[in-house]
């Protein structure tokens, strides 16, 4: 997890006083990870920290917060009645446009229950995260809060903004990791509200704009039309990507296999290319769709998590 500094400018730009709630520290189970934060106004909130109890009081506490800073210690179990067994140390900070233009830098690093001297433990770990380029885990050390500032991870290009795309970037978009960049031929296929965090593009010819994708990007193709989809595939097996998929049926992937081998494309490469995309058994709704494809996106990340939490 890190520290959303885009999402919290949004949020103190339209509601003016925004309370972030973190969880700083975990002991035992917790419903979620350290660095799991929510935004919390006056009637509204976004984010989550888990827990349902948990939740429900740190943002009325929040909205009642007279202090800059508030920390504060939680034994899920005596004190909320959850079942998790473990208890959470929470950080809640008041921000307004004046506190979040003063935060700067890849790591926010801030004292939350301590003096205003930085502990020689917090520079060690910056001076680290400087000279190696390594992005620390959220922690708190010495009273201090530290926090890598949210970049994406993985970029992510989904052509086409029919039925199929907009159920995707309805699913995906909320995800911390992801860049998405939205691509068809013309404004108007667009819905009119897009998340903040997707990137649209209009091209008279989508195929165009694959040399503008980096080699590591990852696609979803699922245009309105098969000849796009299979220039697509093309432009894609020529530049290079992390992981493409195509929305399609085994007879139209046959016929596409046929085609791009008459284009030039070995097996090898063009086996590459996933089709069908996401689960098909869950179903051909729009959004069955687009949850298999988000499970499928994340599967490898999920196992790699369990495969270094079983190591650990």
């Amino acid at each position: 997890m890190s520290f959303d500094l885009d999402a919290l400018k949004v949020a103190v730009a339209e509601h003016g006083r925004v309370t972030r709630v973190v969880i700083a520290e975990i002991r035992g189970s917790s419903p979620r990870e350290a660095g799991a934060a929510m935004l919390v106004w006056q009637r509204g909130q976004s984010g989550t920290i888990g827990g349902g109890a948990l939740e429900h009081a740190a943002a009325q506490a929040a909205r009642g917060q007279t202090g800059r800073t508030h920390l504060s210690r939680h034994a899920l179990g005596p004190e909320l009645g959850q079942c998790c067994g473990g208890a959470v140390v929470l950080v809640s900070e008041v921000y307004d446009a004046e506190a979040v233009a003063a935060l700067e830098g890849a790591v926010i690093a801030r004292p939350v229950a301590a003096a205003a001297e930085m502990p020689l433990a917090v520079r060690r770990l910056l001076d680290r995260a400087r000279a190696q380029g390594l992005r620390p885990e959220p922690q708190l050390i010495d009273g201090w809060m530290v926090e890598p500032v949210a970049r994406p991870a993985r970029d992510l290009w989904i052509w086409g903004a029919g039925h199929v795309g907009r159920a995707l970037v309805d699913v995906l978009s909320p995800l911390p990791d992801l860049a998405i960049t939205w691509v068809d031929y013309a404004a108007e296929r667009f819905p009119g509200r897009v998340p903040e965090a997707v990137a649209v593009l209009p091209a008279a010819n989508p195929a165009d704009l694959v040399r503008h994708a980096p080699e590591a990007a990852e696609h979803l193709i699922v245009t309105y039309s098969h000849a796009l989809d299979l220039e697509l595939c093309h432009r894609l097996l020529s530049h290079g990507f992390g992981f493409a998929g195509l929305i399609g049926s085994a007879t139209k992937w046959a016929r596409f296999r046929s085609r791009l081998r008459a284009l030039g494309h070995g097996p090898e490469a063009i086996a590459r290319i996933t089709c069908p995309i996401g689960a098909p058994s869950f179903g051909k709704h729009p959004q069955q769709i687009a949850i298999g494809v988000a499970a499928q996106l994340l599967r490898p990340a999920a196992q790699a998590a369990q495969t270094k939490e079983r190591r650990a």
